[in-house]
């Protein structure tokens, strides 16, 4: 069958669509380095929560990093970073939550970043980590601040990586969305709409082949004999995430924290459902970077010009030098 000149171009915009599919904790889909299962038991169910625990592979400084992942990412995702701060002597511990990827998805569980917060620290408890430095991506980012204000003396410093919650938009005017809402719209998620999601929101409209990936490792989840607890899951983690907001919290922070920011990123939680006048104010990461680092005590800022949301995938080199020269200060 032949296809149309213009709707050949539009398919080789698209990019190929994903047709893998992994189950409900991700089985099927390849993680860099040797996944692990912490077992434990949280709101009357016995959970796993997945995790990578990768050794040095530099002379070892005796410091522990942890890399928290965001709403649409996995540990895995980590996969550069986890090669370059092991090569310059850091263990490295990369967690799945629960709710996420290859961990438990709980039919009935009650979400918030306090819970998420206590099940890392028992996991590294478990593992022998006793301070580390923390290392937040997009809702990642939420999580650590909430970690860092809850056991401020097992942090030893604070990174945020292009942190969702620096702005509040219930109080801004997004309207709010039921967890059934949440829910019917994750249903519907494809390849093509985290692609298309991604390259607008993340990458201002640029997309590389090695993205790619990470586009198959979520649609293949969300598409997956798990389909419909990986959806409710994912439903109930929106909420949290729309319901809790951290950014009034930062002036308790009392850990050394630097935030490393993609001045070019748009994200905002139900910006898609926002009004005109409410969408043209919200997600931007130019403003919200700098006025986090003022709300921070003693907060350091680094800006990556225009990067989007992801700047440790979108320029791994610039984004990795940066990080070491913040972790060697």
């Amino acid at each position: 069958m032949r296809i149309p000149l213009f709707a050949a171009a539009l398919l080789t915009l698209a990019g190929p669509a994903s047709a893998a599919t992994y189950g409900a904790q991700l089985e099927g889909f390849s993680y860099p380095y040797p996944l692990q299962k912490y077992s434990f038991a949280s709101q009357g169910r016995n959970l796993e929560m997945a995790y990578m625990d990768v050794k040095p592979t530099g002379a070892a400084n005796g410091k522990t990093a942890v890399l928290l992942h965001g709403k649409n990412f996995c540990g895995a995702t980590w996969e550069q970073s986890i090669a370059e701060l092991t090569r310059a002597g850091y263990r490295v511990v990369a967690p799945d939550q629960i709710g996420f990827c290859a961990s438990s998805k709980p039919e009935h569980y009650q979400y918030t970043f306090q819970q998420l917060a206590a099940n890392t620290n028992g996991l590294l408890r478990h593992i022998g980590v006793t301070q580390a430095i923390l290392v937040g991506h997009s809702t990642g980012g939420m999580l650590a601040t909430r970690y860092a204000l809850m056991y401020p003396d097992a942090v030893a410093r604070l990174v945020m990586v292009n942190p969702i919650g620096l702005e509040d938009w219930k109080a801004l005017g997004v309207p709010s969305q039921s967890v059934d809402q949440w829910y019917a719209r994750e249903l519907k998620m494809t390849a093509d709409s985290v692609r298309a999601y991604e390259r607008a929101t993340y990458y201002g409209g640029n997309w590389k082949p090695e993205y790619e990936k990470w586009v198959d490792m979520l649609a293949g989840l969300n598409n997956g004999p798990g389909k419909q607890v990986v959806a409710w899951n994912s439903a109930l983690i929106y909420d949290m995430i729309f319901t809790q907001p951290v950014v009034y919290e930062f002036p308790l922070l009392k850990v050394p924290t630097t935030l490393l920011i993609g001045d070019a990123d748009t994200t905002a939680i139900g910006k898609d459902v926002a009004p005109p006048e409410v969408k043209a104010k919200i997600g931007k990461y130019n403003v919200l970077g700098k006025q986090a680092a003022e709300q921070i005590p003693g907060a350091r800022l680094v800006e990556f010009k225009g990067m989007g949301h992801a700047p440790q995938m979108e320029d791994p080199a610039a984004f990795h030098r940066a990080l070491l020269e913040e972790l060697n200060r």
